[in-house]
């Protein structure tokens, strides 16, 4: 029988209509612990440039899963290869407003 990572890979790959029916199958990270998941989705919403409120909710998720401020600045640093310093840089001040920090203010 295949792993269960097999499993869900092929449901994804092959658009299998049941993938996403039920909701754990959305909110269910596997074996992901929950500050982990909070970070990936942090990233996630880095790389797609997600809206200003979405990045208040993923921080304010991974500070109560137990992620301190340094570790979520880290996904900046740690992406920036991936996603580019462009896409890093027009995040930074969103993600630090998400973390009480107005960079507006410092510049000024």
């Amino acid at each position: 029988m295949p792993s269960n990572y097999t499993q869900r890979l092929r449901r994804l790959a092959v658009n299998q209509p049941s993938v996403l029916d039920d909701e754990s199958s959305v909110t269910d990270p596997g074996t992901l612990d929950p500050k982990t998941l909070c970070l990936a989705r942090l990233a996630a919403l880095i790389a797609v440039g997600g809206a200003e409120p979405s990045f208040g909710e993923q921080v304010t998720a991974a500070v109560s899963a137990g992620a301190s401020a340094d570790e979520i600045v880290d996904v900046l640093f740690g992406i920036v290869s991936v996603v580019g310093l462009p896409r890093v840089v027009a995040a930074a001040p969103t993600l630090a407003l998400a973390l009480g920090f107005d960079v507006e203010d410092t510049l000024g």
